[in-house]
């Protein structure tokens, strides 16, 4: 079977295909988790798939979360006992066998105050979480365990010795969501699929007995306006699935509130912990979670009314995050403190009219639904990046009806692309730093973002030694990850490659720009820009940046939004039904 590639020009012969070739049998559009996780889901099961994607790959949400894979310790309290089972199940596939690359476990101390009672408590509904864990998917994780003051704040010497008597450690996992999407796009072209970003669909065409028979798309790179033929369609844009579903012209479907979630990123030396911290607020929960350079701490959790392209970090949130992680850290964080922000969309059903301001977000449900908004077109929303493949396979399985039972699902055991050989690879990392000239810690990183692929990013480097080089102001990625995203990944712009195929944009105070200048002259070289293209590609990101940094200072919310809006798209939506964006 071929390398699935998602080259520029593997792009246009997509969508071409998409086109002119034989009807599909399912059309995706969207490309966060969700639509990734279909398009996977219905080729691996033989079917003719399409996905399409009006921005780039996990653009919206599925850049911007906690990038945590659990089973929602949360819902437990709620006696939640489905969502939870179901979200361990598939932590534990995800950990062990379908993409142990960009999966990990990661313990997290749960600070105790009351010595008896918060700890029996705390401890009855840990244990819970454990035996559902254990029966879900055994030994993927270790189980809890207790400590006392002492040994908590031997652990944790961040914390302040009068915020906790005790603890308990418990484990989840984290993940780097962007790059699970794209591994899943990639997954789902390796079994057959076309996959286009930049793809805007316009709307949804119909016969003449109403039955959505595929959509009016136009390719935003080129302007060139095309149709697909599908015989099923199915809606997965999140918080634009009632603009999408509109499309149709129909009332029917589902209806989706955003609350917003913003988190901070603080440097790895701001808190001394060898485990992660979780603590319950007043509202939610705050998650304080370590990464190998870094910490990210959030969220929140807010109804959102503003625009949905470019939600920002504005002062209020980024306050609230640190008057709650202060709230146990002995030395307090700062806003110098903080090197990074991003904010994200979570698409919560509602179980009647639309939001209003009385709506209390928190309250809502994040189980998915699938329905059918009109003959023809599958609309599926909610959920948690961790169930995706469940909700793929629901979203499947709803769209083909009774044909299911005869191309059933098969995902399950299906791994991604790069989690073969990945365990023996990372056995043989140091052999691998030795023959590639890298670090070890280099070698390590590039394991544990491309898996076993990491072949064909030594493969690069062997033919362009010079991409081996560190990236300026960035040196943990190489200049191979850049050509990496434009040559397999489907990078089209600068943006792509610092927000989403790399992180630089919130793991570093300065959001990439000092690598800026090397970014783009790899990409100019390899996407054929001209110097005015390069130019305004760069001057593009510089001002999204000084936008984002801005609305970190203002309170209002919709002030910082008309900060960031001020700064047009690298490829603006185009006109469509009123209020309407695809």
């Amino acid at each position: 079977m071929s390398i699935p590639v998602l080259s520029p020009t593997a792009r246009h012969d997509a969508l071409q295909e998409m086109a002119s070739g034989p009807e599909l049998d399912v059309l995706v559009i969207g490309g966060g988790v969700t639509g990734a996780g279909i398009a996977v889901d219905a080729a691996t099961r033989g079917l003719r798939v399409g996905i399409v994607e009006a921005q780039d790959w996990a653009s919206g949400t599925s850049s911007r979360s906690s990038k945590l894979v659990h089973g929602g310790l949360r819902y437990l309290y709620q006696l939640d006992f489905k969502l939870v089972n179901e979200s361990l199940r598939e932590r534990g596939l995800l950990l062990t066998q379908n993409a142990p690359h960009l999966v990990k476990a990661q313990p997290f101390l749960w600070p105790l105050k009351i010595p008896v009672i918060e700890r029996t408590y705390s401890a009855i509904g840990v244990g819970m979480y454990d035996v559902l864990a254990q029966f879900a998917h055994r030994g993927s994780v270790p189980i809890q365990k207790h400590y006392s003051k002492k040994g908590s704040l031997k652990l944790a010497p961040a914390i302040k010795p009068d915020a906790l008597t005790g603890s308990i450690v418990y484990y989840d996992a984290r993940v780097d969501d962007a790059r699970l999407v794209v591994t899943l796009v990639r997954t789902a072209v390796r079994y057959g699929a076309l996959a286009a970003n930049r793809v805007q669909v316009q709307e949804l065409d119909q016969d003449s007995s109403g039955r959505v028979r595929g959509a009016h798309v136009v390719d935003l790179e080129t302007g060139e306006d095309l149709h697909i033929k599908a015989r099923s369609v199915i809606n997965a844009t999140g918080v634009w699935t009632e603009k999408t579903q509109s499309l149709a012209h129909t009332g029917g479907g589902l209806k989706v509130l955003a609350s917003k979630g913003i988190h901070i990123v603080v440097p790895k030396d701001a808190i001394k912990s060898k485990v992660g911290i979780f603590l319950r607020t007043e509202k939610s929960v705050l998650f304080i979670i370590p990464w190998k350079r870094y910490w990210i701490i959030g969220t929140t959790d807010t109804a959102y009314h503003e625009d949905r392209l470019e939600p920002v970090a504005d002062r209020e949130d980024i306050d609230y995050l640190l008057e709650h992680a202060n709230s146990v850290l002995a030395t307090p964080l700062t806003r110098d403190d903080i090197i990074g922000t991003y904010a994200g969309l979570r698409p919560l059903l509602q179980p009647g009219t639309l939001d209003n301001d009385e709506t209390k977000s928190t309250k809502v449900s994040r189980e998915h639904t699938v329905t059918e908004a009109a003959p023809g077109l599958t609309v599926i929303a909610g959920g948690k990046l961790t169930s995706y493949r469940q909700m793929a396979q629901d979203a499947v399985d709803f769209a083909l009806g009774s044909g299911a039972k005869n191309k059933p699902c098969v995902t399950e055991k299906t791994p991604l692309e790069g989690a073969n050989g990945y365990f023996a690879m990372w056995e043989s990392r140091k052999k691998l730093a030795q023959e590639s000239g890298l670090s070890v810690d280099h070698v390590e990183d590039l394991l544990d973002r491309y898996g076993a692929d990491i072949e064909l990013v030594l493969s690069m480097i062997k033919e362009d030694p010079s991409l081996g080089d560190e990236l300026p102001g960035a040196p943990e990625y190489l200049r191979a990850e850049i050509a990496f995203g434009i040559a397999y990944e489907g990078a089209l712009h600068i943006e792509d490659l610092l927000t989403r195929r790399t992180r630089i944009h919130y793991e570093h105070k300065d959001r990439g720009v000092e690598s800026l200048d090397a970014v783009a002259q790899i990409a100019a070289a390899m996407l054929d820009w001209d110097e005015e293209t390069t130019a305004r590609e760069k001057a593009s990101y510089q001002a999204r940046c000084d936008s984002e940094r801005e609305a970190e200072g203002i309170w209002d919310e919709k002030q910082a939004q008309a900060v960031r809006e001020q700064v047009e798209p690298i490829r603006p939506f185009k006109d469509v039904a009123p209020d309407v964006q695809g």
